[in-house]
């Protein structure tokens, strides 16, 4: 019996011949000729193959049990073996079996489930809908595998045509709760101040396609702070992001999401005549790597300004008061219209006029401060002029939607490999992409299953 699948990317020789004997035996050609002709070429053309394959001369017939959407079911197949290497079994791979005990389709549903809600609440969401019976633990153990195909997947993947000029990129970190390695946690009670848990950061992307959208600082200060009702007529609609993808990684760290945000915009761009921007926080580690990595104007997200703002504003004014609104609004639209260096004046000599000192005068010097070293990334009167986004609100958005909703419930605490697992999972989920990312995992999953090429000599 013979039985070949696709070639691998690296062939032997060995391999190509038996794919070519396959493909010989196959055609219409061979088809018309006579049986003991066909019995003499492919004794020839089986002798070039030589000696590489793995010959099977031993067998068994056994079965094996699988759990379906439709509950369990039991196939009987032969298994041939040589010493030495493990088993292998053709109904299997003429099946395209996965190596657990769980179909694909139900696999595929209980990643679905996971990448949505915790891992209790999906098993018995695929207990109601199937009536199979899944443990937590044979879900905690799919994930992992379900996910290691993501980076491929997204690198071999071409680009979806878009008609924006304006290629845009946004960097940020967000927090997920972990779990202390067992060797770290105190065997006695905690003192004061010790905590059970932490959070470690994630390193969050996004990229997307868009078209320009002129505005004046004056429209956005009214965005950011309207005075009057807005009716749908004189509501003026961004464009929508196109082609958005978003994705974390917690174990990668900062350099390497990086790199792959400028690999997906190089992918997006091959001819590199779209507009780059790049758009993220005042952390001084992000920023440089971001400006090694990626040849973009860097852009300092305006709703960090504006929480720099309300903080000078409440070392100056009480909480809520109309004094703290219009320092803040005349700060902001000074600053949307490029005079960065003015407002830092203005701060820094409020300090002075007022004698301000201890948590007040550092508040504020941080304050200035801040604003001074990002005043190269607040031009934001030409960013508006061009048409540029100037708050990074879709990975503010990727932050809750891909973390905080799914990685922050009450109680969660994650392992640094399951939460790597979950954040990528939902991460195709959330980007659409999850239907054709499981077909692909699956062709992956076949290809490290079953060899290329082996042939099995009749005991």
């Amino acid at each position: 019996m013979n039985t070949a699948t696709a070639l691998p990317s690296n062939p032997s020789p060995a391999a190509v011949e038996f794919a070519l004997l396959q493909s010989w035996l196959a055609s219409s050609s061979a088809l018309r000729l006579p049986l003991h002709h066909i019995e003499s070429q492919q004794a020839d053309k089986g002798r070039e193959v030589g000696g590489e394959e793995l010959l099977y001369s031993h067998r068994r017939l056994g079965t094996r049990r699988l759990i379906t959407v439709f509950g369990a079911v039991e196939l009987i197949r032969m298994g041939y073996s040589r010493p030495g290497v493990p088993s292998i079994f053709p109904l299997d791979q003429a099946l395209a079996l996965p190596a657990r005990s769980f179909s694909y389709e139900l696999q595929r549903r209980l990643v679905k489930a996971a990448a949505q809600n915790p891992f209790l609440e999906s098993v018995q969401t695929i207990a109601e809908l199937t009536g199979v019976s899944v443990s937590k633990r044979s879900l905690e153990e799919i994930l992992p595998h379900a996910a290691q195909d993501f980076d491929v997947f997204y690198r071999q993947r071409p680009p979806d045509p878009a008609s924006g000029s304006l290629l845009v990129a946004a960097v940020d970190c967000k927090g997920i709760p972990v779990v202390k390695p067992v060797a770290a946690r105190p065997a006695l009670r905690l003192t004061k101040g010790q905590k059970a848990n932490k959070k470690r950061m994630a390193t969050v992307a996004t990229v997307f396609t868009r078209a320009p959208w002129v505005r004046t600082p004056q429209q956005v200060l009214e965005s950011l702070f309207p005075t009057s009702r807005r009716t749908s007529s004189d509501k003026s609609m961004p464009p929508r992001p196109e082609n958005k993808r978003v994705w974390a990684s917690l174990l990668k760290g900062k350099t390497a999401v990086i790199r792959e945000v400028a690999e997906e915009m190089d992918r997006r761009d091959q001819s590199r005549s779209l507009t780059r921007v790049a758009l993220a926080d005042g952390e001084r580690a992000l920023q440089i790597r971001v400006k090694l990595k990626l040849n973009v104007t860097l852009i300092l997200d305006l709703m960090h300004v504006l929480e720099k703002l309300w903080k000078a504003a409440y070392v100056l004014h009480a909480e809520g008061s109309l004094e703290a609104d219009l320092w803040v609004l005349n700060r902001t639209l000074r600053i949307l219209l490029g005079e960065v260096g003015q407002v830092v004046k203005g701060i820094r000599q409020t300090i002075t006029k007022r004698g301000l000192s201890g948590a007040k005068r550092k508040t504020m010097e941080a304050v200035a401060g801040y604003f001074h070293r990002n005043r190269a990334r607040m031009q934001y009167d030409e960013y508006l002029a061009n048409g540029w986004p100037i708050a990074s609100g879709p990975v503010e958005g990727a932050c809750k939607n891909l973390i905080r909703d799914r990685m922050e419930r009450s109680g969660m605490r994650w392992t640094e490999p399951m939460a790597e697992a979950i954040v990528k999972l939902r991460a195709i989920y959330l980007s659409g992409d999850f239907d054709r990312y499981w077909e692909f995992h699956i062709e992956q999953d076949q290809q490290r299953l079953y060899p290329a090429v082996w042939t099995v000599v009749p005991k």
